[in-house]
């Protein structure tokens, strides 16, 4: 590989790449970012005066447009993404086209020697037993459309030699902000609504803060050739929390939050497991920044944004 890396990087002025394509700009990479700009962000404006900086205004499902791009590229991030269960339940055919196809295309015509670094999720895993960690190996148990995707995906980028992050909740401020994930969304809460209330409040899952899975990109880029054909769950270990741990871990920090539990009702979202992290642990990576730092940065974010178009549904 070019010792300057060529990088493409679809869906590169999302909630992820608002963070990733400048740290791999640091680096000295050559990035091309692929995005339709389809919520109006405008994350990467501060990277326009980077000569090593390319921004395609496009559709990934362009097959004329993105066969060009894949042929100058070394590595291959397609980060573009329908996210989540709500939104993909909502359009469940561009989903599939986005999420899946368009990345399926990349695959087929990819040649050996590049190198796809791709996100997937540990949302596959589904509904897990009570105190058992979810592991690499633990089978695969989707029960949303997106979860299903991703699974279907992640055959095809292992069987092709790629690198495949599950990630575990992403959390965090970015450029290019989210309101719709959990942790920004309780903590949103805290600080405008002082109260939530939470169905099923004993369900768990992982968490993650946007910049440390910025930071497990950079990790399996370095170390691509250890790691290629495998998945790596990405996730905080000391953050296995159920909804009503987390909404205590910011209740701590916003004294005035008020939690309050439904005694009926479900939640959307049937998610409910933990997850191992040892596997990409094993390799060197460790995340950086705990959920109490993640909670403290969201507090202070939200004296400046409010709920406008920061979400993806």
């Amino acid at each position: 590989m070019n010792s300057t890396p060529r990088i493409l990087v679809t869906g590169g002025a999302g909630y992820l790449g608002a963070i990733l394509v400048p740290a791999l700009l640091a680096r000295g990479c050559a990035v091309t970012v692929v995005d339709n700009f389809m919520y109006g962000q405008t994350p990467l404006l501060d990277c326009c005066a980077d000569d090593k900086l390319t921004i395609i205004r496009g559709d990934v499902r362009d097959e004329r447009l993105m066969l060009p791009l894949l042929k100058k590229a070394d590595v291959i991030m397609p980060l573009a993404c329908l996210v989540g269960a709500p939104l993909c339940a909502q359009k469940s055919a561009e989903a599939r086209a986005i999420n899946l196809d368009a990345i399926l295309l990349l695959l087929k015509n990819a040649a050996k020697s590049q190198r796809f670094i791709s996100p997937t999720t540990n949302s596959g895993y589904g509904v897990g037993q009570a105190g058992v960690f979810c592991t690499e190996e633990t089978p695969m148990n989707p029960i949303s459309l997106y979860g299903v995707l991703k699974v279907e995906l992640e055959q095809a980028l292992l069987a092709a030699g790629a690198v495949s992050l599950r990630l575990a909740t992403v959390c965090g401020i970015s450029p290019r902000m989210r309101l719709d994930l959990l942790v920004n969304d309780f903590t949103y809460r805290a600080v405008t609504d002082r109260f939530v209330v939470l169905f099923e409040a004993h369900f768990k899952r992982n968490y993650i803060h946007v910049r440390d899975v910025a930071r497990a990109f950079l990790h399996a880029l370095d170390h691509f050739d250890a790691m290629r054909g495998q998945p790596y769950n990405v996730g905080l270990s000391d953050a296995n929390l159920s909804k009503l741990e987390l909404c205590q871990e910011i209740q701590k920090q916003v004294p005035d939050f008020t939690i309050m539990e439904a005694p009926i009702g479900k939640d959307p979202d049937q998610r409910n497991y933990i997850v191992s992290n040892a596997k990409i642990e094993a390799t060197g990576y460790r995340p950086q920044v705990s959920i109490q730092r993640a909670i403290a940065e969201l507090i202070k974010g939200y004296q400046i944004i409010r709920r406008n178009q920061h979400a993806n549904v």
